[in-house]
């Protein structure tokens, strides 16, 4: 299977190319091997960008990247600087490649249609994308969004966006609903973006949607853990996820909250954590927990010295939305303004190709907090969205007012942080079981 790169298809033929040109340059059989694979890394480093238009940035920000890395040998990092040298030199010509191969960074992979969109559709999809872009929404929205109405539009492909209204949405709705037995939220997921195409990227309206097929949402009372069991989960924690747990607990931050967290949002003067542009894209304030402040102390001023080393590196500029970064042009490359819990590696933005160091991989927290719930021996199946259900269950087991917990947690609608009271210790007057009565 070959996969396009922009000019570049990167099939076997043109590895085989790449093979080619590396006997011609009496690179010793054995090494063959090695040099296509480092050449592989590279390619999924720079994910959706073309080889062609790849600049010497990128390749340094990937040799950045493999130096830094522990495993990685003097003689491995040599070698793959060779694989890229004779990649860009010899095989693609491409001009810059004379000289050294100088600093770069990593792009984030574009999920691939399952089949080609025609011309017609891709041009829809370019105008939503557009819109989306143009209204300020958060980067994982725009990709959801695309994505849907790329399943949307495949679903149809033989038919215009213009033939396409309000009984097709129905009929794919219904679909999701009973062929793929979709979860109610992804469901509604679906129908906002086609909401969101017709009614603002399209500018047409697409009237009522009440006789579709809708997913059973099942009715589910929240894992919370006991205090105790908090307290043994977050003592299996090691640096830095040890504080992200008790962020998630102590401060009732939602996962993408705290690995979005910037320095200038932690208040330490006034004790309290400002939440940027959270769900719903709502701002809100929050406790910082006082057992918090010193790691975070420390953790902030590793934070600085990495930053420091990557403005000498000539990326040390970090991601801000489009209206941020034209109103404060210099805010990206200022330390306040930098992840309280950087990537351990810089990667490329997809959007611009820049180098830049993202925030912490929320991945890894996830797996962090499962596995010390493991090894702790917990009965409960804790995650990191748990420690937040504990922290709302907790502050009103304690007499807190439900009205300032709902504040705290950014809910909406007061009804959602209700839910909380059904696993309190106790919900309503205190009942005992007959059993202990006999």
């Amino acid at each position: 299977m070959s996969k396009s790169m922009g000019g570049t298809t990167l099939n076997p033929q043109f590895w085989q190319s790449y093979e080619n040109c590396l006997i011609k340059n009496l690179i010793k059989p054995q090494h063959i091997h090695w040099h296509v694979s480092w050449c592989h890394q590279f390619v999924k480093f720079i994910g959706s960008m073309p080889l062609e238009t790849c600049q010497p940035e990128h390749v340094s920000a990937f040799l950045d990247n493999l130096r830094d890395s522990q495993g990685v040998k003097d003689w491995q990092y040599s070698q793959a600087r060779a694989a890229l040298w004779y990649l860009f030199h010899d095989h693609l010509k491409i001009s810059w490649a004379g000289g050294e191969l100088t600093p770069a960074t990593v792009v984030i992979k574009v999920k691939e249609s399952p089949q080609p969109l025609s011309e017609t559709h891709q041009d829809t999809l370019k105008k939503l994308r557009s819109t989306l872009v143009g209204r300020l929404y958060a980067k994982r929205t725009i990709i959801a969004y695309c994505d849907w109405a790329t399943r949307f539009l495949n679903h149809y492909p033989h038919r215009k966006i213009a033939d396409l209204d309000t009984t097709s949405v129905k009929a794919f709705l219904t679909y999701l609903a009973e062929k793929h037995n979709v979860a109610v939220n992804t469901q509604k997921q679906a129908l906002n973006a086609l909401v969101f195409l017709f009614q603002e990227a399209e500018g047409r309206s697409l009237g009522d949607f009440s006789d579709f097929a809708r997913a059973k949402k099942p009715i589910k009372v929240p894992v919370v853990l006991s205090r105790e069991e908090v307290t043994t989960l977050l003592n299996r924690l090691e640096p830095p996820f040890s504080l992200f747990g008790g962020l998630l607990y102590g401060a009732g931050l939602r996962l993408m909250e705290a690995t979005r967290l910037r320095i200038k949002d932690v208040d330490f003067d006034q004790g309290q954590i400002l939440v940027r542009d959270g769900k719903g894209r709502k701002d809100r304030v929050t406790v910082l927990p006082n057992i918090c402040r010193e790691p975070l102390v420390a953790q902030i001023a590793e934070t600085r010295q990495l930053h420091a080393t990557d403005l000498l590196r000539d990326y040390g500029e970090v991601w801000l939305p489009a209206a941020l970064s034209k109103k404060y042009p210099g805010a990206g490359r200022d330390w306040r303004w930098q992840y309280v819990f950087p990537a351990t590696r810089v990667s490329v933005d997809p959007e611009n190709g820049q180098i830049r160091r993202h925030h912490f991989d929320e991945s890894a927290v996830q797996r962090a907090i499962k596995q010390a719930a493991r090894d702790c021996g917990l009965s409960k199946i804790a995650t990191p969205h748990t420690l937040r259900h504990s922290f709302a269950t907790h502050l009103l087991e304690s007499g807190s007012d439900i009205r300032t917990v709902q504040e705290l947690l950014g809910h909406s609608d007061v009804s959602t942080t209700m839910i909380y009271t059904h696993v309190l210790n106790k919900p309503g007057l205190a009942v005992a079981s007959p059993l202990d009565k006999l």
